[in-house]
Protein backbone atom coordinates (compact mmCIF):
# COMPACT_ATOMS: atom_id res chain seq x y z
CA UNK A 1 0.00 0.00 0.00
CA UNK A 2 1.03 3.61 -0.50
CA UNK A 3 2.80 5.19 2.43
CA UNK A 4 1.07 8.35 3.62
CA UNK A 5 3.38 10.56 5.65
CA UNK A 6 1.67 11.90 8.76
CA UNK A 7 2.68 15.41 9.84
CA UNK A 8 1.99 17.30 13.04
CA UNK A 9 2.84 20.76 11.67
CA UNK A 10 2.48 23.01 8.66
CA UNK A 11 4.94 22.42 5.83
CA UNK A 12 7.77 24.82 5.06
CA UNK A 13 8.76 25.95 1.56
CA UNK A 14 11.74 23.61 1.81
CA UNK A 15 9.35 20.71 2.52
CA UNK A 16 7.32 21.52 -0.59
CA UNK A 17 10.34 21.76 -2.87
CA UNK A 18 11.79 18.54 -1.49
CA UNK A 19 8.51 16.69 -1.96
CA UNK A 20 7.23 18.05 -5.28
CA UNK A 21 10.28 19.54 -7.01
CA UNK A 22 10.23 22.96 -8.75
CA UNK A 23 6.46 23.06 -9.13
CA UNK A 24 4.77 26.43 -9.87
CA UNK A 25 3.71 27.92 -6.54
CA UNK A 26 0.24 28.58 -7.95
CA UNK A 27 -0.49 24.84 -7.95
CA UNK A 28 -0.02 24.47 -4.18
CA UNK A 29 -3.03 25.64 -2.20
CA UNK A 30 -2.29 27.78 0.85
CA UNK A 31 -5.79 27.49 2.27
CA UNK A 32 -5.74 25.26 4.19
CA UNK A 33 -2.04 25.51 4.94
CA UNK A 34 0.10 22.73 3.39
CA UNK A 35 0.28 19.78 5.74
CA UNK A 36 -3.18 20.32 7.23
CA UNK A 37 -5.57 19.60 4.34
CA UNK A 38 -8.12 16.78 4.40
CA UNK A 39 -10.52 15.06 2.00
CA UNK A 40 -13.20 17.52 3.13
CA UNK A 41 -11.00 20.35 1.82
CA UNK A 42 -10.76 18.64 -1.59
CA UNK A 43 -14.56 18.61 -1.74
CA UNK A 44 -14.88 22.18 -0.47
CA UNK A 45 -12.51 23.63 -3.07
CA UNK A 46 -14.26 21.72 -5.83
CA UNK A 47 -17.71 22.78 -4.62
CA UNK A 48 -16.91 26.45 -4.04
CA UNK A 49 -14.33 27.14 -6.76
CA UNK A 50 -14.85 24.33 -9.30
CA UNK A 51 -11.16 23.49 -9.03
CA UNK A 52 -9.71 19.97 -8.89
CA UNK A 53 -7.04 19.27 -6.29
CA UNK A 54 -5.19 16.12 -5.37
CA UNK A 55 -4.49 15.48 -1.69
CA UNK A 56 -0.97 14.30 -0.88
CA UNK A 57 0.33 14.20 2.70
CA UNK A 58 -2.01 16.97 3.80
CA UNK A 59 -1.20 19.20 0.81
CA UNK A 60 -3.71 20.26 -1.85
CA UNK A 61 -2.09 20.28 -5.30
CA UNK A 62 -4.13 21.67 -8.17
CA UNK A 63 -4.45 19.77 -11.41
CA UNK A 64 -3.31 21.97 -14.28
CA UNK A 65 -4.09 20.42 -17.68
CA UNK A 66 -3.63 22.48 -20.84
CA UNK A 67 -5.97 22.58 -23.81
CA UNK A 68 -3.98 20.15 -25.98
CA UNK A 69 -3.53 17.80 -23.04
CA UNK A 70 -7.29 17.74 -22.59
CA UNK A 71 -7.76 16.95 -26.28
CA UNK A 72 -5.51 13.92 -25.98
CA UNK A 73 -7.34 12.77 -22.86
CA UNK A 74 -10.67 12.96 -24.67
CA UNK A 75 -9.36 10.86 -27.56
CA UNK A 76 -8.11 8.13 -25.22
CA UNK A 77 -11.26 8.21 -23.12
CA UNK A 78 -13.36 7.78 -26.25
CA UNK A 79 -11.25 4.90 -27.53
CA UNK A 80 -11.31 3.13 -24.16
CA UNK A 81 -15.02 3.68 -23.60
CA UNK A 82 -15.89 2.43 -27.09
CA UNK A 83 -14.00 -0.76 -26.28
CA UNK A 84 -14.94 -1.25 -22.62
CA UNK A 85 -18.61 -0.21 -22.79
CA UNK A 86 -20.03 -2.75 -25.27
CA UNK A 87 -18.13 -5.55 -23.53
CA UNK A 88 -19.33 -4.46 -20.07
CA UNK A 89 -15.80 -4.70 -18.70
CA UNK A 90 -16.15 -1.87 -16.19
CA UNK A 91 -16.17 1.93 -16.17
CA UNK A 92 -13.98 4.64 -17.67
CA UNK A 93 -13.70 8.06 -16.00
CA UNK A 94 -12.09 11.31 -17.11
CA UNK A 95 -10.05 14.07 -15.54
CA UNK A 96 -12.78 14.97 -13.04
CA UNK A 97 -12.79 11.48 -11.55
CA UNK A 98 -11.47 11.98 -8.01
CA UNK A 99 -10.43 8.77 -6.24
CA UNK A 100 -9.53 8.15 -2.60
CA UNK A 101 -6.78 5.58 -3.09
CA UNK A 102 -5.82 5.36 0.59
CA UNK A 103 -6.50 7.31 3.80
CA UNK A 104 -5.29 10.86 3.19
CA UNK A 105 -4.49 10.21 -0.49
CA UNK A 106 -6.72 11.57 -3.26
CA UNK A 107 -5.53 11.25 -6.83
CA UNK A 108 -7.23 12.38 -10.03
CA UNK A 109 -5.91 10.48 -13.05
CA UNK A 110 -6.70 12.13 -16.37
CA UNK A 111 -8.27 8.78 -17.27
CA UNK A 112 -9.04 5.75 -15.14
CA UNK A 113 -10.46 2.34 -15.89
CA UNK A 114 -12.01 0.28 -13.10
CA UNK A 115 -12.92 -3.29 -13.91
CA UNK A 116 -16.34 -4.64 -12.96
CA UNK A 117 -14.73 -6.94 -10.38
CA UNK A 118 -13.42 -3.91 -8.44
CA UNK A 119 -16.79 -2.15 -8.31
CA UNK A 120 -19.04 -2.73 -5.27
CA UNK A 121 -21.82 -5.00 -6.53
CA UNK A 122 -20.46 -4.37 -10.01
CA UNK A 123 -22.07 -0.90 -10.11
CA UNK A 124 -20.60 2.61 -10.57
CA UNK A 125 -19.91 4.49 -7.31
CA UNK A 126 -22.23 7.26 -6.08
CA UNK A 127 -19.84 9.12 -3.75
CA UNK A 128 -18.05 12.27 -5.00
CA UNK A 129 -14.68 10.75 -4.04
CA UNK A 130 -15.09 6.96 -3.96
CA UNK A 131 -12.58 4.77 -2.19
CA UNK A 132 -11.74 2.71 -5.26
CA UNK A 133 -8.48 1.66 -6.90
CA UNK A 134 -8.55 1.57 -10.71
CA UNK A 135 -6.85 -1.10 -12.79
CA UNK A 136 -5.49 1.47 -15.25
CA UNK A 137 -4.46 5.09 -14.64
CA UNK A 138 -3.50 7.48 -17.43
CA UNK A 139 -1.71 10.81 -16.99
CA UNK A 140 -1.37 13.30 -19.85
CA UNK A 141 1.70 15.21 -18.73
CA UNK A 142 1.40 18.99 -18.52
CA UNK A 143 4.15 21.59 -18.62
CA UNK A 144 3.86 22.22 -14.88
CA UNK A 145 4.34 18.57 -13.89
CA UNK A 146 7.73 17.95 -12.30
CA UNK A 147 9.75 14.74 -12.48
CA UNK A 148 9.61 14.39 -8.71
CA UNK A 149 5.86 14.86 -8.66
CA UNK A 150 5.27 12.20 -11.30
CA UNK A 151 7.71 9.75 -9.72
CA UNK A 152 5.83 10.03 -6.44
CA UNK A 153 2.51 9.64 -8.23
CA UNK A 154 3.77 6.48 -9.92
CA UNK A 155 4.81 5.02 -6.56
CA UNK A 156 1.39 5.85 -5.13
CA UNK A 157 -0.41 4.22 -8.04
CA UNK A 158 1.44 0.92 -7.89
CA UNK A 159 1.56 1.04 -4.10
CA UNK A 160 -2.22 0.79 -3.85
CA UNK A 161 -2.63 -1.91 -6.49
CA UNK A 162 -3.05 -0.17 -9.84
CA UNK A 163 -1.84 -2.64 -12.45
CA UNK A 164 -1.03 -0.46 -15.46
CA UNK A 165 -0.07 3.21 -15.89
CA UNK A 166 0.33 5.25 -19.07
CA UNK A 167 2.19 8.59 -19.13
CA UNK A 168 1.30 10.50 -22.31
CA UNK A 169 3.93 13.07 -23.30
CA UNK A 170 2.77 15.72 -25.75
CA UNK A 171 6.11 17.37 -26.72
CA UNK A 172 7.71 14.04 -27.71
CA UNK A 173 4.46 12.42 -28.87
CA UNK A 174 5.26 9.30 -26.92
CA UNK A 175 3.43 7.14 -24.40
CA UNK A 176 5.42 5.52 -21.60
CA UNK A 177 3.78 2.30 -20.42
CA UNK A 178 4.49 1.18 -16.86
CA UNK A 179 3.88 -2.39 -15.70
CA UNK A 180 5.47 -1.42 -12.37
CA UNK A 181 7.12 1.65 -10.88
CA UNK A 182 10.48 0.29 -12.03
CA UNK A 183 9.61 -1.22 -15.41
CA UNK A 184 8.45 0.77 -18.45
CA UNK A 185 8.64 0.99 -22.21
CA UNK A 186 8.29 4.07 -24.42
CA UNK A 187 6.06 3.80 -27.51
CA UNK A 188 5.93 6.20 -30.46
CA UNK A 189 4.69 6.55 -34.03
CA UNK A 190 3.23 3.38 -35.52
CA UNK A 191 3.96 1.31 -32.42
CA UNK A 192 0.89 -0.17 -30.78
CA UNK A 193 -0.44 0.73 -27.35
CA UNK A 194 -2.35 -2.20 -25.84
CA UNK A 195 -4.30 -2.81 -22.68
CA UNK A 196 -2.24 -5.90 -21.87
CA UNK A 197 -3.92 -8.17 -19.34
CA UNK A 198 -5.73 -5.20 -17.79
CA UNK A 199 -7.87 -4.32 -20.84
CA UNK A 200 -7.29 -7.41 -23.00
CA UNK A 201 -7.92 -6.88 -26.68
CA UNK A 202 -7.67 -3.09 -26.61
CA UNK A 203 -5.11 -1.61 -29.01
CA UNK A 204 -4.38 1.62 -30.86
CA UNK A 205 -1.31 3.06 -32.52
CA UNK A 206 0.41 5.95 -30.78
CA UNK A 207 0.15 7.97 -33.99
CA UNK A 208 -3.64 7.61 -33.94
CA UNK A 209 -3.80 9.03 -30.42
CA UNK A 210 -1.76 12.10 -31.35
CA UNK A 211 -3.38 12.58 -34.77
CA UNK A 212 -6.02 14.85 -33.22
CA UNK A 213 -3.32 17.52 -32.91
CA UNK A 214 -2.80 17.61 -36.67
CA UNK A 215 -6.31 17.28 -38.03
CA UNK A 216 -7.75 20.41 -39.71
CA UNK A 217 -10.74 21.99 -38.03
Amino acid sequence: MATIRERESVWTLADLVEHFGPMPASRVRMDPLPGTATVDDVLRVHREEKRLCELVDGVLVEKAPGYEETMLAVILITLLQNFVGPRKLGIVAGEGGMLRLAPGLVRIPDISFISKSRLPNGKPPREPIPGLVPNLAVEVLSRSNTEREMTRKLADYFGVGIELVWYVDLPTRTIRVFDSAEKSVVLAGTQTLTGGSVVPGFSVTVAEVFSVLDEPT
